[in-house]
């Protein structure tokens, strides 16, 4: 909701301020440096770029316009199944778990916990992690450290869509200055014509440049840091799972693992004690006393 306003207000301030100006807003309606410019930004990501971060790119513009997953509800959530597994886990060893992290669609586990088990990456995350676990050929510190690269490349692996409309965006008043560029030749072209078609092409040549630079700093650049907190609050989700799950095998008592994860889940989305506490229990949380 705020990126469309924001979009509305980028927008609304510069139609506004031209008509304030007396502007004619028929002059920047020029559909062939639309073309110019839109066709060859489309034509510069496709060569810069494999298929699927192309494909990547498309879905997430989504993260633009809707709000972030990553919410306090989904934290809650998360550490509730993290206990389960975890309770489960020390009554009845970690064997008692294969089961769980062989067929995680049949779980009854999982199922309980369906607003977590429907990230696919993340349910494969703790289930390959658990996995190594009860292999108990591994180590914490390798744990550790298997669990940073992993991390590692699921974090460049989603960075590399907003770097890539990064890449796009920049080329965009390079673009707009091509668009005006050919605008300009079309005006030489007309030369010894009636001033008012001549100065209508220097007009549209001018749109070009004004095109270019919108589109950059004013839509595409937001779209792409957009993208990127959206791919460091996943970056911080996962983080918070190999906390938690590092912690447990560590020997951490499972409140104190779930624990360690409600510590490193980012102040703007981590839930109080109480909350977690009322989750944990399975309780609707008691409402403040009016005043």
């Amino acid at each position: 909701m705020l990126s469309i306003i924001g979009i509305v207000a980028v927008l609304g301030a510069i139609i506004g301020g031209f008509l304030m100006e007396r502007g004619n807003l028929r002059v920047l309606m020029q559909p062939s440096e639309l073309v110019i410019i839109g066709g060859a930004a489309l034509g510069t990501l496709l060569i810069a770029n494999p298929l699927p971060v192309v494909i990547g790119i498309l879905r997430g513009l989504r993260c633009v316009f809707t709000p972030s997953k990553y919410n306090k509800t989904l934290y809650l959530a998360t550490m509730a199944m993290l206990n389960d597994l975890f309770n489960k886990a020390r009554k009845g060893g970690l064997s008692s778990l294969e089961a769980d992290v062989e067929q995680p669609d049949q779980s009854e586990l999982f199922k309980k916990h369906a607003l977590v088990a429907a990230e696919e990456h993340a349910l494969e995350f703790i289930c390959d992690t658990l996995r190594m676990l009860m292999t108990g050929n591994i180590s914490p510190h390798e744990l550790d450290q298997m669990l940073e690269v992993d991390l590692e490349v699921h974090h460049k692996e989603t960075t590399q869509f907003a770097s890539a409309l990064v890449t796009v965006a920049d080329a965009l008043p390079g673009l707009g200055i091509v668009a005006a560029v050919l605008g300009v030749i079309v005006t030489m072209g007309a030369l010894g014509g009636p001033p008012s078609e001549i100065g209508h092409k220097v007009a549209a040549a001018l749109v070009g440049t004004f095109l270019g630079i919108l589109l950059c700093y004013g839509i595409f650049s937001p779209f792409a840091s957009s993208m990127s907190k959206a791919a460091e609050a996943e970056a911080q989700y996962y983080n918070c799972l190999r906390v938690g799950l590092l912690a447990y095998a560590r020997g951490a008592p499972p409140m104190v693992a779930v624990e360690f994860v409600r510590r490193s889940i980012p102040y703007a989305v981590r839930p109080t004690f109480l909350e977690l506490e009322t989750e944990l229990r399975g309780k609707p949380a008691e409402q403040p006393a009016a005043a």
